[in-house]
């Protein structure tokens, strides 16, 4: 699928790697709503980057939210074709403290945002994007990019959750690619290792070394631009399907 003229539609598209990917697709022709709950940040964005970049708030584990937003889009831009969900969050959650159990409530809004959100999200746009006319000569309707971790199977100590939600993710990439193939739409996933998004900005120095060090090679933190890229890739190789791609300069993660 060529990108160019198409619709995306990227959750958490007002910074970090969905920013970057607003940012990268835009200029390759793409027409982009960015959905997030950042109302300054998305306005912005989408102001700085034309008429053909839209901002809608909203809020990926509600259903409703998702409902309205996706039916806005297709109004708008009379399509989908591409969906890359990188919403999400992360929250410490131990499974027990010295005082007594894990708080249940942190794991429960880890899941909800980064799980339930990424399905919601996936569900409602599949729809839109099964209702379309096909777009490629193999028949395709659109492309769907879900965002797991390396924690998905490397989880640290305290991040149980993420670990969870990030493992689920990648667990349900081929069932719903499955689900989807008679629809025409391809679902895969990126498993980003350590990006320089802007919460590394605030690490003290030694932290951030240390991370870098982590790496195998090259030896420095991924750049949010390589996600963009990697999503353009699997955009337009159209027998990419069903796959977790690993981005993370082979790194393993420690424990801690």
């Amino acid at each position: 699928m060529q990108l160019k003229n198409k619709v995306a539609v990227i959750t958490g598209g007002a910074s970090g790697l969905g920013e970057a990917t607003i940012r990268h697709f835009s200029s390759l022709g793409v027409k982009c709503a960015i959905f997030d709950m950042d109302d300054n940040r998305g306005s912005a964005l989408a102001k700085e980057l034309g008429d053909d970049v839209a901002y809608f708030n909203v809020d990926v584990s509600n259903a409703e939210s998702v409902e309205s937003a996706v039916k806005q889009v297709v109004e708008k831009f009379s399509a989908v074709h591409v969906l890359c969900n990188y919403a999400g969050i992360s929250m410490p959650t131990q499974t027990i403290t010295r005082d007594g159990p894990g708080d249940l409530d942190k794991f429960t809004k880890v899941i909800n945002v980064n799980l339930v959100g990424t399905f919601n999200v996936t569900r409602v746009v599949a729809y839109a994007m099964s209702q379309q006319e096909t777009v490629t000569d193999d028949g395709c309707r659109g492309v769907i990019i879900n965002t797991a971790s390396v924690a998905a199977y490397e989880g640290q100590i305290g991040q149980a959750a993420y670990t969870a939600s990030k493992a689920a993710i990648v667990g349900m990439t081929l069932t719903i690619a499955r689900d989807l193939s008679r629809n025409g739409i391809r679902v895969n996933s990126i498993v980003p290792g350590l990006i320089h998004t802007p919460m590394f900005d605030g690490f003290p120095e030694e932290l951030y070394q240390s991370l870098e060090s982590q790496v195998l090679f090259p030896q420095r933190l991924g750049k949010p631009d390589e996600i963009a890229h990697l999503a353009q890739y699997i955009v337009e190789n159209d027998y990419t399907n069903g796959e977790c791609i690993r981005m993370d300069g082979a790194i393993r993660m420690q424990p801690r």
